[in-house]
């Protein structure tokens, strides 16, 4: 996995995680599997189509459908064929070089998903709500700017959401909680 990033701090995260670090120039060549989730527009833009490789497949899980530039892309196909697999489209280019488009270059875990559009949003709407309940309450010393939604609420959002869909999870012990909150070694 090749990660591509305009923040440095994400980029280090990335680095420190043990991903490599590449400028979309040099990463999109050797990628297999493209994904935007950047919110931005033409992250893989005309000037990328000529370098991926024969196969390669594109998807946006970021925003809207601007972050694929889906419109040069038809432009620079010579045939489309539509549904080659379900939410995959294939544009074959006048190389010979076939690219294969999740969703329209649309939003990929909606529109494609396996499992219920819906409940993605009724999660996304669930943190909405109740990081507005928490911030209705008061929350003193919160500075204006963007803040990380509180573990616990993204918690008990997803004990909701798997209790909702029937899925289990392991609970630690009291030992164990004991042991991760004191970082003591050994017995």
């Amino acid at each position: 996995m090749i990660v591509t990033e305009v923040d440095p701090v994400r980029a280090l995260d990335a680095v420190l995680a043990g991903f490599d670090v590449l400028p979309m120039a040099v990463a999109a060549p050797a990628g297999e599997v493209l994904i935007t989730a950047t919110g931005s527009r033409d992250v893989i833009g005309a000037e990328l189509l000529p370098v991926l490789r024969d196969g390669a497949i594109l998807a946006n899980a970021g925003h809207f459908d601007v972050e694929i530039d889906t419109r040069a892309l038809a432009a620079e196909a010579v045939k489309v064929t539509r549904e080659v697999r379900p939410h995959t489209d294939e544009y074959l280019l006048a190389d010979g070089r076939r690219l294969l488009l999740l969703a329209e270059g649309r939003v990929v875990n909606l529109v494609a998903a396996e499992g219920s559009p819906p409940q993605v949003m009724d999660v996304s709407f669930a943190g909405q709500a109740l990081v507005l309940g928490w911030l209705a309450a008061g929350q003193p010393g919160l500075d204006p700017g963007v803040h990380a939604v509180p573990p616990g609420i993204e918690e008990e959002i997803a004990r909701l959401t798997l209790e909702s869909l029937g899925a289990a999870i392991d609970e630690l012990s009291p030992a164990q909680r004991e042991y991760l909150n004191s970082w003591r070694a050994g017995r």
